[in-house]
């Protein structure tokens, strides 16, 4: 599949022109492939390496270490924990336990129906208010609590 349609390296284009090199646009771009695919796979991997020229290990790598960068399809409803220190201490670890055993997956896993899945992500930025989750891509719940991710898996997983 070539991602890189007229419309699509035209969109690529224009991110491109707002940085000093091709280099600086690979977040953005991958951003852009997310926002139009759905997620990055290995062959948009290297589509966006051969048109930013660089090494397909130098994109493979940020793809896979950031959280954000979905590498397969995404479920309808992602529970995304923050697994570092602050929601650490606060218990994140047990709140991941107890979504897995509420979801019947683990972390890194989405359902069969692609209906949730769940992940331990890196720091969401809110540690004021650990522990931290974000839903999708858009809500934020602080101060999660066993309570709490009960009432978000029946209202998401309800409707």
């Amino acid at each position: 599949m070539n991602i890189f349609t007229e419309q699509f390296k035209k969109q690529a284009d224009e991110v491109v022109a707002r940085y000093e090199t091709k280099r600086a646009s690979l977040l953005e771009i991958l951003h852009l492939v997310m926002e139009t695919y759905g997620y990055v796979s290995v062959e948009a991997e290297e589509a966006v390496a051969d048109y930013l020229k660089l090494p397909p290990m130098d994109v493979h790598e940020v793809v896979t270490f950031y959280t954000l960068y979905y590498r397969q399809p995404k479920a309808k409803t992602r529970f995304n924990v923050c697994r570092t220190l602050s929601c650490s201490l606060a218990g994140s670890d047990r709140l991941i336990k107890h979504f897995e055993e509420k979801l019947g997956i683990k972390a890194g896993q989405k359902s069969a129906d692609g209906k949730c899945g769940l992940q331990a992500v890196e720091c969401l930025g809110a540690c004021e208010m650990a522990p931290m989750l974000q839903v999708n891509d858009d809500e934020y719940v602080g101060g999660l609590t066993k309570e709490r991710i009960d009432e978000l898996i029946k209202k998401y997983m309800t409707s």
